[in-house]
């Protein structure tokens, strides 16, 4: 298994449309993980950081926009 620092270069490398289809991925695997099981923890986390990292992005974007 690579290390974070690996994953996080080869995350640097794509591009922008890969990028998208990387998340979209990430999104699947752990939408089918809930459909099996709605308790399981690695997919409700998984979410839950999700949820979180786009609130963090919308309010970074919201701050940027000239008024």
């Amino acid at each position: 298994m690579k290390s974070p620092n690996d994953i996080w270069e080869d995350i640097g490398s794509l591009a922008d449309d890969d990028v998208l289809t990387v998340l979209t991925k990430l999104f699947s695997i752990y939408e089918t993980q809930l459909q099996k099981d709605a308790g399981n923890r690695e997919a409700l986390n998984f979410f839950h950081h999700l949820d979180n990292a786009i609130s963090q992005a919308s309010q970074c974007n919201s701050n940027r926009k000239p008024f």
